[in-house]
């Protein structure tokens, strides 16, 4: 039966984002439970669950979004989970899909990490603010490179990776010589942190940190402000980015086509192509939104 919410008068729309490494058993059921309560409640978004926890982007109206905040924190696995909370103008996402997977953010290591039981140590936003410029510290962009490609921390190592589970190669390829430096870590909202710091100690990195909350958090913080980053905030939903440094704001990212300072993700009209890229809005007119000219010829 489908639970009554009130629209706001504003029609103002919250979008959650949240995560918590936790165990759960029976997933299947668990996941029919959870799809279940969400089409009670009216929210659209995207939750991942696996038996080492949940993952999940979820929008609705503020009453909708209460009313899931309330029922997650009845469940004493969630009760102490944190939301990183965002208004916005309408639903982030079509429908509301819940899946099961094998992880909530896919290392895929043969010995997988317990965050639970082993990860880096959590800065609180102004901590990693004050860490950002030592000349003794390595900043390690914890995301995919086209979402660093919009925005990123000054000084941050750009990824040259397409997936999380590509990172294992990449540092032991690209960072092995600093196992002896201060480690610096971040991400979006701070899940992929918390398996990633954990592989870096693993590895045998002796210092290493994460910024508690991720970027989002770091964004609304007072202290901070949003300094030390530059751009925007790649978000999986349909807002594609959001802005962050609330002091100092610049565009980083470049048009696809013509190269000038750009920082709007747009997909490629060729929908078997279909790839983000970032365009200005002459250059979307005038390739009609396709990312080469070889899709728009084989969408013709």
């Amino acid at each position: 039966m489908k639970i009554e919410t009130n629209i706001n008068a504003d029609g103002q729309y919250r979008i959650l984002l949240y995560y918590k490494y936790v165990q759960i058993i029976n997933i299947e059921q668990f996941a029919v439970d959870h799809r279940q309560l969400c089409n009670d409640i009216g929210l659209k978004g995207r939750i991942i669950v696996a038996e080492e926890g949940i993952n999940g982007t979820v929008s609705g109206t503020y009453e909708q979004t209460d009313a899931y905040i309330h029922a997650m924190r009845m469940d004493a696995r969630f009760a102490d989970m944190e939301f990183k909370q965002d208004d916005y103008r309408q639903h982030a996402f079509k429908k509301m899909v819940v899946r099961i997977k094998p992880e909530i953010v896919r290392l895929k290591l043969e010995k997988d990490i317990n965050p639970t039981e082993v990860t880096g140590k959590r800065l609180s936003p102004k901590e990693f603010h004050e860490q950002l410029p030592k000349d003794d510290v390595i900043v390690i962009d914890g995301r995919n490179d086209y979402e660093y490609e919009i925005g990123h921390f000054r000084n941050a190592i750009r990824p040259d990776v397409k997936a999380f589970r590509e990172f294992p190669e990449w540092i032991r390829e690209n960072l092995s010589e600093y196992k002896d430096k201060k480690i610096l870590a971040y991400c979006t909202g701070g899940i992929r942190c918390e398996k990633l710091s954990g592989f870096l100690i693993q590895e045998g990195f002796r210092d290493v940190s994460q910024l508690h909350g991720g970027i989002v958090t770091y964004g609304k913080d007072p202290d901070v402000r949003g300094d030390l980053f530059d751009g925007k905030c790649y978000v999986f939903d349909e807002r594609i980015s959001v802005p962050v440094n609330q002091i100092d704001d610049v565009i980083v990212g470049h048009c696809h086509h013509c190269g000038k300072p750009e920082d709007r993700y747009i997909n490629c009209s060729y929908l078997s192509c279909h790839d983000q890229h970032i365009v200005c809005e002459e250059c979307e007119i005038e390739h009609s939104g396709y990312c080469s000219e070889e899709c728009r010829r084989l969408d013709a």
